[in-house]
């Protein structure tokens, strides 16, 4: 394989990957634990507006990790689901350390480490982004 393609590969990949953790997340948040437990769990961790941010947060999950999946407005949504990302770290993962089980940071910090890299390079060849773009 030459490089562009390798590239476009870990690319693809790295979106699936990504949109299905989304996509998983927000899906859980209204049909798995529901939108009311969320809420308390909101409420807890001190986010503003509990109610209404759980329904952003789940809306915004499902619609960009589908979004990631088919490779459509890529570094756009990648950027959306970073700056949630990065209140999911500061109203909930600072300060419980790193990892996971212990409320910790390491799955949000590995979630923007790989949208960093699709706002950085896009979705790649193997995207609707690439096919209307040509």
């Amino acid at each position: 394989m030459d490089r562009p393609a390798v590239r476009d590969a870990a690319l693809l990949i790295l979106r699936l990957v990504l949109g299905i953790i989304f996509v998983a997340h927000g899906f859980d948040k209204v049909f798995g634990v529901g939108v009311d437990a969320t809420v308390g769990y909101f409420v807890a961790a001190g986010i503003p507006q509990a109610k209404l941010t759980v329904w952003l947060v789940a809306v915004v999950e499902m619609v960009c990790g589908a979004l990631l999946i088919l490779g459509l407005l890529a570094p756009a949504v990648a950027g959306v689901l970073l700056i949630e990302m990065a209140g999911a770290f500061w109203f909930v993962h600072l300060g419980h350390g790193l990892f996971v089980a212990d409320g910790g940071a390491e799955l949000v910090l590995a979630l923007i480490a790989g949208l960093v890299v699709v706002v950085a390079f896009g979705a790649g060849r193997a995207s609707l982004d690439r096919a209307f773009t040509r």
